[in-house]
């Protein structure tokens, strides 16, 4: 399917990435696809992980802000008795354990159980968060040692799938902000060894779901359109404010609104049409997007 870039398509497309492939790469791949310039993603996914990645078209890449932070769910794959200096496959082996004792089902399950609540996690030095204006990975490939400070994370439930050859694959629900290279390495050293994420796979962001996701060789179907989670439906569950021809014409001329409601995000319409969302605060509706 192609569209020009005046299409009406305004939204979010649900992507299941593939390996290899960064989320800047499924952007651009999308815009040629569509021939749509307004796309943009709501965080970032490592190119050796797959699953779900929110993409936002048209208008929608507005709405980022209100996407980009939210609760996710992985599944990951922990192999036993090698440390590597990345954390995950692509790194280097920097530690081995050939003396593993067995490990039963019922140890893993005590010690994952273990990290469920909320804790404080160091972020592994290969990452993109800044500290003074540079990347960690860039300290780490410089070879310059960086005090990193621990940051806050909930794990919301761990479940063991699969235990096989000194491999563990869970299901991990967590919060905003929780590196699964770093839980992965945690597990294996309470377990009494050393260890690496061999694989990952985010299967949910917030409300987006792999169920509801489509690869990239799908992108051009006829149906495309039904795929696309409209601004509405994205923010079905904020209060609806149906404004007046008179009301609606000041909101879109900027004009701030006195409404006694509680600060927030809310959904706007005009004679049930929806028009975009607004923010209240203090009292007052002011203009935030408009489809």
């Amino acid at each position: 399917m192609k569209t020009d870039n005046n299409s009406s398509l305004n939204g979010v497309i649900i992507i299941n990435k593939p390996k290899e492939y960064t989320s800047h790469d499924i952007v651009n791949i999308i815009r040629k696809k569509l021939n749509i310039k307004k796309v943009g993603h709501t965080g970032t996914l490592d190119p050796n992980a797959t699953g779900v990645l929110p993409i936002l078209i048209g208008t929608a890449t507005k709405v980022s802000k209100y996407l980009v932070e939210h609760d996710k769910e992985y599944i990951t794959t922990i192999k036993l008795g090698k440390k590597t200096d990345t954390g995950d496959s692509e790194g280097k082996i920097i530690k081995e354990d050939n003396s593993i004792k067995n490990i039963s089902k019922e140890q893993i399950e005590s010690v994952i159980k273990g990290f469920i609540g909320k804790q404080k996690q160091i972020p592994p030095i290969y990452s993109s968060i800044k500290i003074n204006g540079k990347k960690l990975y860039e300290y780490a490939r410089e070879g310059k040692q960086i005090d990193i400070k621990p940051r806050e994370i909930e794990i919301y439930n761990i479940k063991l799938k699969e235990y096989n050859n000194c491999e563990i694959t869970i299901d991990v629900a967590c919060s905003k902000g929780t590196y699964i290279r770093t839980l992965c390495e945690d597990i294996a050293e309470r377990l009494g060894t050393v260890g690496y994420m061999k694989e990952l796979k985010r299967t949910k962001v917030d409300r987006f779901k792999i169920e509801n996701s489509i690869t990239l060789d799908k992108l051009e179907d006829a149906n495309i359109e039904q795929k696309i989670i409209s601004i509405e439906e994205i923010f079905i569950n904020k209060m609806k404010l149906d404004l007046n021809n008179r009301k609606l014409e000041l909101f879109l001329n900027g004009v701030q609104l006195s409404y006694e409601l509680e600060n927030g995000v809310y959904r706007i319409y005009n004679n049930n049409e929806f028009i975009g969302l607004g923010i209240i605060e203090n009292k007052l509706l002011k203009r935030d997007v408009v489809i």
